[in-house]
């Protein structure tokens, strides 16, 4: 969604925003460690993000794969910083594709700071001299797909009225050019903001402003940005934080107050403003304690508009539906549903497709390096080792297995106890869901969509268990007419109690205007196609240790060997019928393996 159309419903909402910047890391490692950040302070409610552009496009390929990440991955809405410096019209027009193509739909367009070693801004050799001519080239190359944002200045206030009557103009020309909305440059003293506000609506602009909002981390990287753009700093910003230059801890802390006061002003006064935009310098503490602070919560529709990440990728963005057995591992399933034949058709449809289920078009691989899977999984040697170990997943004890790439969800730990046992008892869990009798879609374990709606699942088991234990297992099943099943093992021999060949719907959402949306389902061929991937992913875990060691041993044996099942059950108003016939198996099993001995 264009960021105009985000504020212009917060506006009709009367409900405040906010939206952090990131710039791109100069290594790999960070890029990485900042997608993670970047992935974990999407839970803190922003409406969007944007992503910087170095002087010259220096790390421009860093910024593109930023945005193509968070956009397709994240499914975070992203702007994208395009600046003129060193750039040539072909590079522009390079950089603005490949953000189409992301399905980027917002591009803030600066003339930008001077290249690196030089003191005077120069345009180069057939590139554009002016921000407005950046805006107009977008404006005639793409129409009206992008927003357009630019800078604004607050401090311009300050200059002398005859050249502030130009720094209005300039600004009022990109307005008429094309410009939906402007970012504020950071500032610490309101009144200088507000001044500006007011000079810039008497220029008669009229297109949202959204105030730069910069939180204080340490005094001397308060002091270097602050010197860096000249920003004027109030005496009481000084008074305080000054006689505790040397605690870094304590000048994080004033500096909240004092810039959540400033916030408050900005969002009491009555000029339209109902949104924040946070310079977060990459940093995650200062803007998250700034949040609680001005006690803004995040809405569930901005971080869950699906129980699933959605990706905002053009072919994906109408994706509604989508199989519940990647629910752990979503760049796995964006990966393999790349070139199905069937995108983009706004559903999950005939997963017959002969692009459906290859695995040597991206190869299945684990998010662990060897020395943090040793570190994470330890060097299980029995089997009750490694049920131990899933056990201690399901309670939240260790961050991730190989059939998830991040730690259990907040709803997990509502099964958490019952998961652990079922474990310990044998049957190994990789993914589930509680039953949710129409908890509200604001609900902070299970919402999700728009608000004033109720969302329903049905409860949800899969997992690796041992023949016998699953032929104890299948009696009590069959009794209960509300579960359904498929049980496959490595060789692909399917056997199942349904019988249908259509989706079984395990999640939907009732919302206020709305058909009713059934995001995620259980069917026959798409397990079929996942079961490859579940076994491929043990068998990587196996050969992260020695040939001849007991935990290649024990973890290779019981990929070879183990069934892979999931179990519905359509009862959603009973959240613990599912696990009955667990505990009556466990014991019928026991029994067996007692009178065996």
């Amino acid at each position: 969604m264009k960021i105009s159309k985000k504020i212009e419903r917060a506006e009709k909402e009367n409900r405040v925003w906010w939206s952090f910047e990131y710039f791109p890391p100069r290594t790999a490692q960070g890029l990485q460690n900042l997608l993670d950040r970047i992935e974990r302070m999407r839970a803190l409610g922003p409406e969007f993000i944007d992503i910087t552009w170095n002087a010259g496009g220096r790390t421009s390929d860093l910024t593109s794969e930023l945005v193509k990440t968070c956009q397709g991955l994240i499914g975070i809405e992203t702007c994208m910083h395009l600046t003129c410096t060193n750039m040539p019209k072909e590079k522009v027009d390079n950089a603005l594709r490949e953000a189409k193509q992301h399905g980027c739909r917002n591009v803030l367009a600066l003339r930008g700071d001077p290249p690196a070693g030089k003191d005077e801004w120069e345009a180069v050799e057939g590139g554009f001299v002016h921000g407005i001519d950046l805006v107009r080239h977008i404006r005639k190359e793409y129409g009206d797909y992008f927003d357009i944002a630019v800078p604004g200045f607050p401090q311009h206030v300050l200059l002398p009225p005859d050249e502030l009557v130009f720094e209005m103009k300039c600004l009022k020309d990109k307005c008429d050019a094309g410009v939906n909305f402007i970012f504020t440059q950071m500032f610490y003293d309101v009144d200088i903001f507000f001044r500006w506000v007011q000079a810039v609506r008497d220029a008669g602009i009229t297109v949202p402003i959204v105030p730069g909002i910069a939180p204080i981390q340490t005094w001397n990287g308060f002091q270097k940005a602050t010197m860096l753009a000249k920003t004027v700093i109030p005496q009481n910003f000084l008074e305080a934080l000054e006689p505790h230059k040397n605690n870094d801890e304590k000048v994080r802390a004033i500096g909240i107050q004092l810039v959540a006061e400033m916030c408050r002003k900005i969002l009491a006064a009555d000029l339209g403003i109902k949104g924040l935009h946070f310079y977060t310098m990459n940093l995650e503490k200062a803007t998250k304690m700034l949040l609680e602070e001005l006690q803004l919560v995040p809405r569930v529709e901005t971080v869950k508009p699906l129980p699933w990440r959605q990706s905002l990728t053009p072919s994906r963005r109408e994706e509604s539906t989508r199989p519940i057995f990647w629910a752990n591992r979503a760049k796995s399933y964006l990966s393999r549903t790349e070139n199905w034949d069937e995108y983009p058709n706004g559903r999950f449809g005939d997963s017959r497709s002969p692009a459906y289920g290859e695995l040597d078009g991206y190869g299945v691989w684990l998010k662990q390096t060897k020395d943090e899977a040793y570190k994470i999984w330890g060097f299980p040697s029995t089997l009750a080792d490694v049920h131990a170990l899933f056990a201690r997943f399901c309670l939240g004890e260790i961050p991730s297995l190989p059939w998830s790439d991040t730690s259990p969800s907040p709803e997990t730990s509502v099964i958490a106890n019952q998961l652990a046992k079922l474990n310990e008892i044998g049957f190994l869990t990789i993914n589930s869901q509680p039953a949710v009798n129409g908890a509200r879609s604001d609900d902070r374990i299970h919402g999700w969509g728009p608000s004033n709606g109720f969302v329903y699942q049905k409860a949800y088991l899969e997992f690796f268990v041992s023949p016998g234990l699953l032929d104890a297992l299948i009696p009590h099943i069959e009794r209960d007419k509300l579960i359904t099943y498929y049980v496959i093992n490595k060789r692909g021999d399917l056997r199942t109690n349904t019988h249908s060949e259509g989706p079984n719907a395990v999640t939907w959402g009732v919302f206020p205007g709305k058909e009713i949306i059934q995001p995620t389902i259980v069917e026959a061929i798409s397990f079929m196609a996942w079961k490859d991937e579940a076994y491929e992913l043990g068998r990587k875990w196996a050969n992260l240790y020695e040939p001849d060691s007991p935990s290649r041993k024990v973890i290779a044996d019981l990929m070879e060997t183990s069934y892979l099942v999931n179990v519905v059950h359509n009862d959603f108003k009973d959240p613990n019928a599912i696990f009955v016939p667990f505990m009556k198996a466990a014991e019928d099993y026991a029994a067996s393996q007692h009178t065996a001995n």
